[in-house]
């Protein structure tokens, strides 16, 4: 496959973003996953406002470029970028902040 596929923090090298909070032994960090491609306005949108989050809340970010995978070309075709929280869908075309911070905050 040659789509996209990597962990990516600002700054960390791939670690997962950190702010600084302790998540205490065996807490999970959120796992988010962008569906995107390449020259997608509104992906690249949504990349940057996950990108200004890093500073307040923890997270790991994964980048998957859907034109590398032709079932998920075919799955997110006219909906990206998609956001998806651990597996689960939580929004298409625009980041929904408030639904973002709601699963991000939920076990602090």
């Amino acid at each position: 496959m040659t789509g996209e596929r990597r962990g990516r923090s600002a700054g960390s090298g791939g670690a997962p973003a950190s702010n600084g909070r302790n998540h205490g032994e065996g807490q999970p960090v959120s796992r988010l996953t962008v569906y995107h491609r390449v020259d997608c306005g509104l992906c690249e949108r949504m990349l940057a406002e996950l990108l200004a989050l890093e500073s307040r809340y923890t997270f790991a970010l994964e980048r998957i470029d859907i034109d590398g995978d032709p079932g998920l070309a075919a799955r997110f075709n006219a909906k990206v970028p998609v956001l998806a929280v651990d597996g689960e869908i939580l929004c298409c075309h625009f980041l929904d902040t408030s639904a973002l911070i709601d699963e991000l905050t939920r076990n602090d």
